[in-house]
């Protein structure tokens, strides 16, 4: 190949990366945010993202938001879907998970993990199944113009080009709207202040008044949320059906732990290094092997850093 043609291919592929990778970051900071505040392996958390895609798309197509909002109407679909999904996630919390988490289990042998990855795996389930059923098989997308335009960055050296797919780039930037805007939440905000508080010492939160089990409603509540928004951005450059959070729930997780378990902002960087990792992986394996790759660099990555890129034991969100 060519060595201008490969500088090119190269730079194109960190671009998407960065890009791609801004999106994994949000589902794995929702994803980091239910482990670092609850303690709770989520395994309906790429269900949650599904959700989130259809959200928007039914958003897009029933409502007509694209009719009202032009091409802005995808990405105003996917910040609706957040709040729809945490109404979901906080009745799966109330109802489901605060049988077998929190305060609840905290005397018990195991803490409540065995119950927790039985629910969250009947959730998962059973959310793949319904919406197999409601949704129907049938790949979808949320049709946009943007998703088949790009601009055109010329730079050098040889004049080298790079593309940036419109609806890629506008759901990056909304990523990290949504990511800045969460950890103002939990830094700034005397409700953030009350989510640490349950997620460092659980008991000593109860003893100062806070109620640790709605704090743990809220975290999964939020947590599901901002996870359905990455689906309803993925939506808009990237076609779904109902088992779509198999594809991404692996990504999510080896994200969060690249990051650091417990670790919010250590889980946003797992996620854009393995966007990146992905990319470039195409320079020399096929499209099959790109999660081969990602789980090869984080073998080595965690071989020798077990605590992930940003562990500390301080950092619970």
């Amino acid at each position: 190949m060519d060595a201008q043609i490969f500088f090119e291919n190269a730079l194109n592929a960190c671009v998407s990366g960065l890009v791609i990778g801004c999106i994994y970051g949000l589902m794995c900071v929702g994803l980091s945010l239910i482990f670092g505040i609850m303690r709770v392996v989520n395994f309906a958390q790429g269900d949650l993202l599904m959700l989130g895609a259809y959200a928007a798309f039914y958003l897009v197509v029933v409502w007509g938001t694209m009719s009202v909002l032009g091409p802005a109407g995808p990405f105003v679909a996917a910040l609706l879907a957040g709040p729809m999904v945490f109404c979901l996630g906080w009745l799966l919390h109330r109802f489901l998970l605060s049988r077998v988490s929190g305060l609840r289990t905290a005397g018990s042998l195991d803490e409540g993990h065995f119950g927790q990855l039985i629910v969250t795996l009947g959730v998962a389930l059973i959310l793949q199944n319904g919406g197999l059923i409601l949704f129907g098989s049938t790949p979808r997308a949320v049709s946009t113009p943007l998703s088949s335009a790009a601009w055109l960055i010329e730079t050098g050296p040889g004049d080298t080009t790079i593309f940036l797919n419109k609806a890629r780039l506008i759901a990056c930037l909304v990523a990290l709207v949504v990511v800045v805007a969460l950890w103002l939440l939990l830094e700034r905000t005397r409700l953030g202040r009350a989510l640490r508080a349950a997620a460092d010492n659980p008991t000593a939160a109860t003893y100062m008044g806070i109620d640790v089990e709605k704090a743990h409603r809220i975290s999964f509540g939020l947590g599901a949320g901002v996870t359905a928004v990455a689906g309803g951005l993925i939506a808009s450059y990237y076609p779904f059906q109902p088992y779509i959070g198999l594809d991404f729930v692996v990504i999510m997780y080896a994200g969060v732990v690249l990051g650091g378990l417990g670790s919010m902002i250590g889980a946003f960087w797992g996620g854009l290094m393995i966007g990146l990792i992905q990319q470039l992986s195409t320079l020399f394996l096929p499209l099959q092997l790109q999660n081969a790759m990602i789980f090869v660099v984080f073998l080595l990555i965690i071989l020798f850093r077990p605590q992930g890129l940003f562990g500390k034991n301080v950092e619970r969100v």
